[in-house]
């Protein structure tokens, strides 16, 4: 039954058809597109890392963004970086590696990657679900929270973090550690969010720099 909604559901989506009758690999890459329209931190020249970037929406989106293909002339071109635990498949101006960001190092690996550290860290994902709400928002935000603290690894000054979160009473701790390592942290809800998700994205902008997740 449960299937049955949510391919329903994905049939009569809107971004679904958007998405597919535009070549984006997901309805995601509109999130993107949204939260960047409002913020402004895939500039010509960004260096971004997208983490757990399967199936690549919302690389689709940074690569034209950040020039990352060198194409718009008297911009500064980008790079993008993007890691999952899974392949995926390759797409023009992305690197993508097969890592797991919890592994020991691989804040070292990202930065060698990038050959130095990065402008923008993002990331949609989520952790797999239990079927019971509470659960899976406290994984969620537990997820978000190491995101945070790879990207405090990564980042250089002044950076962009963008993550998902989930609306539900846990966010305190992340909205404090944020607000310690960056000088505004705002929450966005973008159109293309579905209305009966409980999902929001956080963007932290003008990273201080290390030394202050413990301030």
């Amino acid at each position: 039954m449960s299937s049955t909604l949510w391919l329903q559901r994905q049939l009569n989506d809107p971004y679904v058809k958007r998405a597919q009758a535009e070549g984006y690999r997901g309805r995601a890459a509109f999130k993107i597109m949204e939260l960047d329209d409002k913020y402004r931190f895939l500039v010509p020249g960004a260096r971004v890392v997208d983490l757990g970037c399967a199936p690549g929406g919302w690389c689709q989106v940074a690569v034209p963004r950040i020039n990352a293909l060198g194409d718009r002339r008297g911009k500064s071109v980008g790079t993008l970086l993007g890691i999952d635990i899974q392949e995926v498949e390759t797409m023009a101006g992305a690197e993508f590696h097969v890592l797991d960001f919890l592994d020991e190092g691989a804040d070292d690996k990202v930065k060698e990657w990038l050959g130095g550290k990065a402008d923008v860290v993002m990331s949609d994902m989520a952790a797999s679900s239990s079927g019971h709400k509470q659960t899976d928002h406290l994984r969620i935000m537990h997820l978000c929270e190491t995101a945070a603290y790879f990207a405090f690894d990564v980042l250089a000054e002044g950076g962009t973090f963008v993550a998902k979160v989930l609306a539900g009473g846990a966010e305190g701790d992340l909205q404090k550690l944020l607000k310690q390592n960056f000088t505004k942290v705002a929450h966005m809800k973008p159109p293309s969010s579905r209305s009966d998700s409980s999902e929001k994205f956080v963007v932290a902008t003008g990273f201080k720099g290390r030394g202050n997740e413990d301030v």
